[in-house]
């Protein structure tokens, strides 16, 4: 797999497009790349899963917003929505966005996590959705996902944006752009135009994820995919976009990364070479941010051996990421809040790990309600905890070898009595490295419990079986694919009449 060495050069030295980065990933999408049978069984496992955790969202505040925007905007021909009737057609940017949404908003999709972090299943809502317009095959489909999912993989492993306090996003919206131009079967130049777009216009902060943490949290990713879409498109009449989107004097690398000395090296496959990204990624067991995963694994062990009542102080020793982002390093008092906002609570190991301690069980709803964060023994149990940067786990989180990667860490005790208790955990049980890594049947049983509840076992089903046949789905077949809730189940199902959108539409 090729390392490709990129940095800022003066708009005189800009090298030929094919040459530049965005090129370079154009190229590759465009090649048409082998699916071999494994990477195909994961995209499809890891679609069912977005089903899955779209579905358990589907009447949250944020997603019911998100879909009534969508149905504001209605087309024949047009792409389905999560949870209603496949007759119900919208533009397929606004299905992708509604859909998106639902996927993210409960922090239970699949992670990447490297130099930066990513949920590299947020392409699938977009790319489904587009294949669903424009009359897709499952085998395309497929495709399409797998080298979203390559790209994505290549940016998160090579190029930090949280140093630089950018949103992961960013890596996100070139990742779709790239699996859509190889989804609509375009020159390898139009792909380039597309991804200098998306990249162009998917740079934000990350205070999307500090403080405060609010719903925009789940609709920045839709909104990546939303961009990408329209990068394509836009690209496909012909028109170019700002380039070099990295390297430009500028642009990307000097501006809003390390500057214009810095040097990023991005490995990328040959031309026609499987993309294997996808098998590096992991799902989650568990509704809470990825480095959460392996401590609420490790909170439940530790809980048959004490109890929660007689902690003085909990110490979790971690990698800088998860210091700095979910633990005491980000230095969030809202972490702190029993009052702060679900998507607050998601990003605080200090309070996962008490609600781990005391119930030795987690429920994408049960463990963040307010009578749940304002439970007395559990703020008394939360301001005793506290994170400490470990240089040592966090090697393992930055580790080239994906055998070696660790994403959890050591836990100290010390007991009102005393008493010291250690305990420790690398990685989360259903990660590949750890004690019982995620089959077929593990994502099945996840659909199964999240779902049914709205579809019906006969639905629930259905979905299973054809989601598990993709690759062998026509047309007709992908439009179906998308799980249809029961009448009335989801709401709203017709514009509200609320936002600009809903102006001169039937509600």
């Amino acid at each position: 797999m090729p390392n490709y060495t990129i940095r800022a050069l003066p708009s005189g030295e800009s090298p030929h497009w094919e040459e530049q980065l965005a090129g370079r990933m154009a190229a590759w999408a465009a090649s048409s790349p082998d699916i071999p049978p494994d990477i195909g069984q994961m995209v499809r496992l890891r679609v069912l899963d977005s089903f899955a955790v779209g579905l358990a969202a589907i009447n949250r505040g944020p997603v019911a917003s998100a879909r009534a925007m969508a149905l504001a905007h209605p087309r024949a021909g047009g792409a389905a929505l999560l949870g209603l009737s496949p007759d119900i057609r919208v533009d397929c940017e606004w299905a992708g966005f509604a859909n998106s949404v639902a996927v993210r908003e409960l922090d239970y999709n699949d992670t990447y996590l490297a130099a930066d972090f990513a949920h590299p299943s947020d392409c699938i809502a977009p790319l489904l959705a587009v294949a669903q317009q424009t009359g897709r095959t499952g085998v395309a489909l497929t495709r399409a996902i797998a080298i979203a999912y390559e790209i994505h993989v290549a940016l998160v492993r090579a190029i930090d944006l949280h140093s630089f306090k950018k949103d992961h996003v960013a890596h996100l919206a070139p990742a779709i752009a790239a699996g859509a131009g190889s989804l609509m079967v375009v020159a390898p130049r139009v792909i380039y135009e597309a991804i200098n777009q998306a990249v162009h216009l998917s740079f934000a902060t990350r205070q999307s994820r500090k403080g405060d943490i609010s719903s925009w949290k789940a609709y920045a990713p839709a909104q990546a995919g939303k961009i990408a879409v329209e990068a394509l498109d836009r690209a496909m009449r012909g028109e170019g976009a700002p380039n070099p989107i990295y390297e430009g004097e500028d642009s990307i690398i000097p501006w809003m990364l390390a500057g214009k000395d810095a040097r990023y090296t991005v490995r990328l496959p040959v031309r026609g070479a499987p993309p294997a990204g996808i098998l590096e990624t992991f799902p989650k067991a568990h509704s809470a941010e990825y480095q959460a995963q392996a401590i609420i694994d490790l909170a439940f062990e530790a809980r048959a051996a004490v109890d929660p009542a007689t902690i003085e102080r909990a110490v979790l020793h971690t990698s800088d990421h998860t210091h700095f982002v979910i633990g005491t390093g980000a230095n969030d008092p809202q972490k702190m809040d029993p009052k702060a906002s679900r998507e607050t609570l998601d990003h605080s190991i200090m309070y996962i790990l008490a609600v781990a301690l005391e119930d030795s069980a987690w429920d994408h709803e049960a463990s963040y309600t307010p009578e749940r964060a304002g439970r007395e023994s559990t703020v008394a149990l939360w301001n005793r905890v506290e994170t400490m940067l470990d240089d040592e786990w966090t090697r393992r989180y930055h580790a080239d070898d994906p055998t070696e990667r660790a994403y959890g860490g050591s836990l100290e005790l010390t007991l009102k009595s005393g008493e010291v208790l250690n305990f420790e955990k690398a990685a989360a049980d259903a990660h590949p490295n750890g004690a019982a890594p995620w089959q077929e049947a593990d994502y099945v049983a996840k659909f199964t419990r999240l779902a049914e509840p709205l579809l019906g076992k006969d639905e629930t089903a259905r979905v299973v079986t054809q989601t598990l046949s993709l690759g062998g789905l026509d047309a007709a077949g992908l439009l179906a694919l998308n799980p249809t809730a029961a009448h009335g189940a989801v709401t709203p199902n017709a514009p509200t009449g609320a936002g600009i959108f809903d102006f001169g539409t039937e509600s």
